[in-house]
């Protein structure tokens, strides 16, 4: 599942006070597992309408932009963050349905999904669980459809490059128009190119500021930003907050407390 998954994590919160996490775009897809508590509401940041109201296991798709996730505390879950090409072949729908969605599990893997949550609750051992959930996803991974050659290799030179490379370069490289590479991307990968770049210079920085060592200035460079203004902004647009209050937020599994 290597290929597949950026992190896999069982975690529980022993607490039972309410509380608010503001999860950011990583250029990720996520699946959240719940086996107690579900969420109160999960609502993209800045979108119109009231959220999701109470959602238990859900799969949230590519994101540009934040999403508050309210839980009345006492969590158990298992936590997911594939990579695009992992959740293409996970979810087996056109990616570019799930952008900017929060949607329940079962609505994507199908009623087999309630079954698969119920037997994970009712399985007290974390190895046993990893399990039950390791031979589930293995089989629906290799059954599930393959993205075009094309957009494979446009999704690595822009992984490879966090973002940086020209979206006219790799309409070159990968033999397609740009209007044909851009839609067939959006559609298997969730964002178009430009935009998966922008949230992979945006996650970089936010990695980079996390292990700090660096100035928002050295960041800036690094990362393919015009100047350190530049980081700022999208700081705004793709987190809603600045670097200086991501620095000091409490992180939480996969999210961070603001």
């Amino acid at each position: 599942m290597r290929p597949f998954l950026r992190s896999y994590a069982g975690y529980w919160d022993s607490g039972l006070s309410p509380y608010e996490v503001r999860v950011v775009p990583t250029g990720r897809a996520v699946v959240v597992i719940n086996l107690a508590e579900p969420f109160a509401q999960v609502r993209r940041v800045g979108a119109p309408g009231a959220g999701s109201g109470r959602i238990g296991s859900l799969v949230v798709g590519l994101e540009d932009s934040p999403t508050m996730c309210g839980h009345h505390g006492g969590q158990e879950a298992i936590r997911l963050e594939l990579t695009p090409l992992g959740a293409y072949r996970l979810f087996a729908v056109p990616l570019g349905q799930l952008t900017s969605h929060v949607v329940e599990l079962q609505h994507v893997l199908g009623p087999w999904a309630h079954l698969l949550v119920e037997r994970l609750a009712a399985t007290p051992d974390w190895g046993r669980r990893f399990d039950l959930l390791d031979a589930v996803l293995l089989d629906r991974l290799g059954r599930g459809p393959d993205p075009a050659p094309e957009v494979g290799h446009a999704y690595r030179l822009l992984a490879g490059t966090a973002g940086t490379i020209p979206v006219a370069r790799i309409s070159a490289e990968v033999g397609w128009s740009k209007s044909y590479l851009i839609r067939r991307f959006t559609e298997q990968i969730g964002l178009t190119p430009k935009t998966y770049g922008r949230v992979l210079r945006f996650d970089r920085a936010m990695r980079m500021l996390s292990r700090g060592g660096a100035s928002l200035a050295e960041i800036s460079a690094l990362c393919g930003f015009y100047d350190q203004a530049h980081l700022n902004r999208e700081f705004r647009a793709l987190a809603g907050t600045t670097p200086g209050r991501m620095l000091s937020a409490r992180r939480v599994e996969g999210a961070l407390t603001l």
